[in-house]
């Protein structure tokens, strides 16, 4: 028989494995309503319960929708380490510090010296990725949408032109 195992984040125990995903979603969905129930006091007090602070204000829809989140976050968990990462280096770079900047980088681009192909009106036209960009015709471009633009004189999402647009992930 597995041990029931609690976890601390905020000063409150959630989780335990004997929970199913189905009864992990009645409770969540029953106290998510319940909060359109409390009233603005009575949300102050759950957000004082679930964060271990004061609440910040008394706008009803921040805290519902705050609160929600935060019930959210402790039973299924909050965003992973990787989206962590990506978003403290977000900050960096819009404050100017580019110590992390190389983090930032879409997942679908592939490696320097990939070749992409695609055929337009019987005519193929061929990108090569390079480190910081994408060159086509013997210039260089920050996006594939460019390069989809100058082949096609229309707008299009570049990914999708050059069938990148769908991320793969390996569920951990």
């Amino acid at each position: 028989m597995m041990k029931a195992r609690t976890r601390r984040q905020g000063g409150i125990p959630i989780g335990t494995d004997a929970s199913t995903t189905a009864e992990k979603d009645a409770t969540v969905l029953a106290r998510l309503a319940a909060l359109k129930e409390m009233s603005v006091v009575d949300l102050k007090l759950e957000w004082r319960r679930l964060f271990g602070v004061p609440a910040p204000n008394n706008s009803r829809p921040f805290l519902e929708l705050r609160l929600a989140w935060r019930i959210q976050e402790l039973v299924y968990g909050g965003p992973s380490r990787e989206t962590l990462r990506l978003l403290d280096a977000l900050i960096d770079e819009m404050h100017g510090n580019p110590i992390r900047k190389t983090m930032i980088t879409d997942p679908r681009k592939p490696v320097a010296g990939t070749r992409l192909v695609r055929e337009w009106n019987s005519v193929e036209h061929t990108v090569t990725v390079l480190r910081d960009g994408f060159e086509f015709e013997g210039r260089t471009y920050k996006s594939l949408s460019a390069i989809a633009r100058a082949i096609t004189g229309v707008r299009w999402n570049g990914w999708r032109f050059f069938g990148l647009r769908e991320i793969t992930r390996d569920k951990a």
